[in-house]
């Protein structure tokens, strides 16, 4: 393949309609991720991050209103996920929007570690994600919660299935 035969990137109004639908899938499609109240904070491929504000139903401890431990590592493995896709839009920029949310259609967690480095105490958290490989067939990414304040409160690693 040449120079003058490799696809044309996404164009700027199919990567803003690519945006508005992973933004709507994330906050809106996705049930639990709803549940869970998470909300795209960035669409960055290179710092992709969710948001979730606490609420009494996400509370864990309930002495010390701290965020549950399964809700920390529910929106850690999202936050991943978010981010692989958003890699799997920068690799193939020739893609047109279904086709990527196809190819997100395919993916799933294989395995997921969660460290919990402190309580979860805040009005809100960011998770953030970054994607370490992007196989064919398996990615692997890094994962970070930190509360309101900046502290991190939990990191993470991941592997999943891409086909």
């Amino acid at each position: 393949m040449t120079p003058d035969d490799t696809p044309a990137p996404r164009d700027p109004a199919e990567q803003a309609r690519l945006h508005l639908a992973l933004t709507e899938l994330w906050e809106q499609r996705l049930s639990f991720n709803q549940l869970l109240g998470l909300k795209v904070d960035s669409l960055d491929p290179d710092h992709p991050r969710l948001r979730l504000d606490m609420r009494p139903e996400l509370v864990g401890h309930f002495l010390y209103g701290r965020l549950h431990g399964g809700v920390i590592s529910a929106a850690l493995d999202a936050a991943a996920g978010f981010a692989l896709t958003l890699a799997i839009a920068r690799k193939h920029p020739h893609e047109p929007t279904a086709q990527i949310l196809q190819r997100f259609s395919r993916v799933g967690t294989i395995d997921l570690r969660v460290d919990y480095l402190r309580p979860g105490l805040g009005a809100h958290f960011i998770a953030s994600a970054e994607v370490t490989r992007l196989g064919g067939r398996v990615a692997s990414s890094l994962m970070r919660m930190h509360n309101h304040d900046g502290l991190l409160i939990a990191t993470g690693a991941a592997a999943y299935v891409v086909s």
